[in-house]
């Protein structure tokens, strides 16, 4: 990635964004070559021709906790995907509450609809600082249309989301709120490969979940209270997975 000293504020929150040229995204300048997700992001089985047509740069930023990255009716001009980090999905509802619709992780690529909508549905908001690369659609749009690995990919995107949305449903949004936390600890820590898992505020946990922030709150307090998580420093949380497993089967 560039230096930090290139930085450019265009956004609050928004810590700082290189561009990067095609010749760049296909090298591996800019840290690309070398980048740890390269074969799970929507590009990794694009050729070097591929890239030599892409005459656009591509915007590498990190966002900051809090950091909006679109807004909800933003023209939808670009898909991005989540190098590192986490990103809520919000709508906002007529009495002004807001519902957290989708957390997205690492690899996973957020702004689809702008491939067939002229304003995003959701604001897009990073929880923890976010690394993300913003792709602009009307390449994605006009790529796809010829090559079909890249299609194919893009379909098995939608279907992603689709699935992710059935989860969203059955797993995070119904049951005891005892379940709901428990679960989702354990998909935020399964996404580590280990026992570790960084937490957000309380509101948005209830927002997650469905639940208020009391009731998220007294949750939390509980399952620290019986040994199933810990607190070394705020928000950052030890599971213990193997019990969390059978606390849902119970």
């Amino acid at each position: 990635m560039g230096a930090r000293h290139n930085a450019v504020r265009n956004r609050p929150g928004r810590w700082w964004v290189k561009r990067i040229g095609a010749t760049e995204a296909w090298t591996g300048t800019a840290d690309c070559r070398l980048c740890a997700i390269r074969g799970s992001v929507l590009f990794a089985g694009l050729k070097e021709d591929d890239f030599e047509r892409f005459h656009r740069p591509i915007d590498q930023s990190v966002y900051g906790a809090g950091a909006t990255i679109y807004a909800m009716g933003d023209p939808a001009t670009s898909l991005f995907t989540i190098r590192s980090g986490l990103v809520k999905l919000t709508q906002f509802l007529p009495d002004g509450t807001q519902r957290i619709v989708r957390l997205l992780r690492s690899t996973d690529l957020i702004g689809l609809e702008a491939l067939i909508a002229s304003e995003y549905p959701h604001t897009a908001t990073a929880l923890q600082p976010t690394e993300i690369c913003r792709l602009p659609v009307d390449f994605v749009r006009s790529l796809s249309h010829s090559n079909a690995q890249l299609f194919n990919e893009l379909m098995a995107r939608w279907h992603r989301a689709l699935s992710n949305a059935d989860r969203w449903i059955t797993e995070f949004s119904t049951g005891s709120s005892r379940d709901r936390v428990v679960r989702l600890l354990l998909w935020l820590a399964e996404a580590r490969g280990d026992e570790r898992c960084e937490l957000f505020s309380r509101e948005d946990l209830g927002a997650v979940l469905g639940l208020t922030t009391e009731t998220a709150s007294r949750t939390m307090a509980e399952l620290k209270r019986q040994g199933f998580i810990s607190e070394p420093r705020l928000n950052q949380f030890l599971c213990d997975m193997p019990s969390l497993r059978r606390l849902l089967e119970t």
